[in-house]
């Protein structure tokens, strides 16, 4: 038995020879999300300030303008060194901690669910409630819209802003803290010359 586990598990050992994959994969997925995030804030600060201190309609959060900065600065530049795999499993750390600030103080209230599902173990009454405004405003377009054309390049949701998105994010980030770059990416290389455990 233990012959033949060995034997159908021989071609997986090839796999090594691209092992540079998955962490590319994971930096370049996460790259532009983080960028997309952090370039958003940055366009307007004082609106994102507004919006960290607010306790009304933000997040109201203590210290907003330093947090706000905190958060913009280490989405765009972790975005860039993911982009390029430098710094990967340091800049891990504060986007793990950008990600579970996130998903308590945005996200938690909300559930689990990115995009409001009416049935399903993650279907809650709100997200339920979303899908039967959903169908009804689905309805309504079909009716008074050109529905084949407003859906041609995809199907109306309702973002329930759940905290899959965050919690996602955050186990990829978890999986660069261990990976690091992977071979094709600057700590990979700067390694090599001068072995300094990134």
């Amino acid at each position: 038995m233990p012959n033949l586990i060995q034997r159908l598990n021989q071609p997986l050992n090839y796999l090594s020879t691209v092992d540079f994959l998955a962490p590319l994969a994971l930096r370049l997925y996460l790259a532009p999300i983080f960028w997309m995030a952090g370039s958003s804030k940055l366009s307007d600060m004082e609106s994102t300030i507004a919006w960290f201190g607010n306790p009304d309609w933000g997040l109201g959060l203590p210290l907003p303008a330093l947090m706000a900065w905190l958060a913009t600065l280490t989405e765009a530049v972790g975005a860039f060194l993911l982009l390029i795999g430098f710094s990967v499993r340091w800049v891990s750390l504060p986007l793990m901690v950008t990600m579970l600030v996130a998903a308590l103080t945005v996200h938690w209230q909300n559930g689990w669910l990115a995009i409001a599902e009416a049935s399903g173990i993650f279907a809650t009454e709100r997200t339920m409630e979303a899908a039967g405004r959903l169908g009804r405003a689905k309805d309504i377009l079909q009716e008074h819209g050109n529905y084949d054309w407003l859906t041609e390049h995809g199907n109306f949701v309702v973002l329930n802003n759940g905290i899959e998105f965050s919690a996602t994010y955050f186990i990829m980030l978890l999986a660069l803290l261990y990976l690091g770059s992977g071979k094709a990416g600057v700590d990979y290389w700067l390694n090599r010359r001068f072995d300094l455990g990134l």
